[in-house]
């Protein structure tokens, strides 16, 4: 680890800037004197990182309210962390919808769209449908694109650190797309892009159904299962950022693929798309016995996959999203395959954002990158060593 010396005031100043913006956006209007016993740290340190920060654009003073206003004397100075000092982007790029949230540095959200968009578009018509539903969330919330401090993408396939789609087979156009360089361009700010499921469990971890979970794999079903995994809280994207795809299992087994195991005969479902797979569903639902045969074996393949990643990864709780919260039985099935193999079966759980999870995964994302240049002094540490 590094060490702090007297003669590192940079680095210190820094740190106390942390501490007290911490302090700021965790407490209601604090005064100096709440900030200083918050914070531990002397009362004209705390006015000088206080100065600093309104400089900064980061900090106003707080409005006292109507019974400090009436009281004799002039009321203690209040001082607010200013959220809309800047605003962040979470965005999911899926093959039927785009959509996206914004919010402010508080990550509170203030704005929110979509698009529904057609599967066959292609990368420019579909990143077309991208920018413009951006363009409307901000002229609605009256916010404009030069205030976005970073923007957080979700999307399909497997994505290098560079925001580049190394595979991507549910989207037209998309294998090998730059796809964060190409909305770069649109921006001034951090574009970040992440897996969709990947994005989905830390929307999952932050405000969903492992809010309480450190250990949790979030599975998104689709034709395609796909999975995130937090580990310790952190998400794991593997080696090559390929971790938790569980939708390509079934090449172990050729007779296992989506296309037989959704058919209703003894040929494969053909074309395999949404919507064949809606009709099979609501054939399903009316009794049918060749359909629920087919759903049968569908949601048999899936909790396979689900149990092939937990007996992997133990974790504590497995969280269900996607198509397959729509799924009635899917539940039983998995915590009964997983009471089976596993030496401690996790608790499973369905998605509790539903459709708002990748979404809501990508802007934290967003939040994290902003959060690491207004808070963190780990990077100052590790340069000073």
């Amino acid at each position: 680890m590094g060490r702090l010396t007297g003669g590192d005031p940079s680095l210190l100043r820094r740190i106390n800037s942390a501490v007290v913006l911490h302090a700021l956006r965790g407490a209601d209007s604090p005064t100096l004197t709440d900030l200083t016993r918050i914070t531990g740290l002397s009362r004209p340190t705390v006015e000088g990182v206080v100065e600093g920060l309104f400089e900064a654009g980061l900090v106003v003073e707080a409005t006292p309210d109507e019974g400090e206003a009436r009281r004799q004397g002039r009321p203690a100075r209040r001082f607010r962390f200013r959220a809309e000092a800047g605003y962040l982007l979470g965005v999911e790029i899926s093959a039927h919808r785009v959509s996206a949230l914004l919010a402010g540095l508080d990550g509170r959200i203030i704005g929110a769209g979509s698009r529904v968009v057609s599967e066959h578009l292609g990368a420019d018509e579909r990143l077309d449908q991208v920018r413009g539903m951006i363009a409307d969330v901000l002229r609605r919330s009256g916010v404009s694109r030069s205030s976005l401090r970073a923007v957080g993408v979700g999307t399909p396939g497997i994505v290098e650190a560079d925001g580049t789609v190394r595979l991507g087979t549910a989207l037209p156009g998309w294998t090998g797309l730059p796809l964060g360089e190409r909305l770069r361009r649109s921006f001034r700010c951090p574009v970040l892009v992440e897996n969709d499921a990947n994005a989905a469990a830390v929307a999952e971890h932050w405000k969903g159904a492992s809010s309480e979970s450190d250990d949790v794999v979030f599975v998104l079903a689709g034709l395609s299962p796909g999975a995130g995994a937090l580990i310790g809280g952190r998400l794991h994207r593997g080696f090559g950022g390929a971790a938790g795809e569980i939708g390509a299992l079934h090449l172990l087994g050729r007779e296992v693929t989506p296309e037989h195991l959704l058919s209703t005969t003894d040929t494969p479902l053909d074309p395999l798309d949404e919507r064949a797979v809606a009709a099979v569903f609501a054939a399903a639902r009316r009794g049918e016995a060749g359909a629920q045969a087919a759903v049968e074996r569908f949601i048999q393949r899936l909790v396979h996959d689900v149990a092939a990643l937990a007996l992997a990864l133990d974790p504590e709780l497995v969280v269900i999203g996607g198509w397959a919260t729509g799924l009635d039985g899917v539940l039983e099935p998995l915590r009964q395959e997983l009471a089976r193999y596993c030496l401690r079966p996790p608790r499973v759980a369905l998605s509790a954002l539903g459709e708002a999870a990748v979404p809501t995964g990508a802007l934290r994302l967003a939040l994290d990158h902003v959060e690491e240049q207004l808070f963190a002094v780990e990077s100052t540490v590790t340069a000073r060593r």
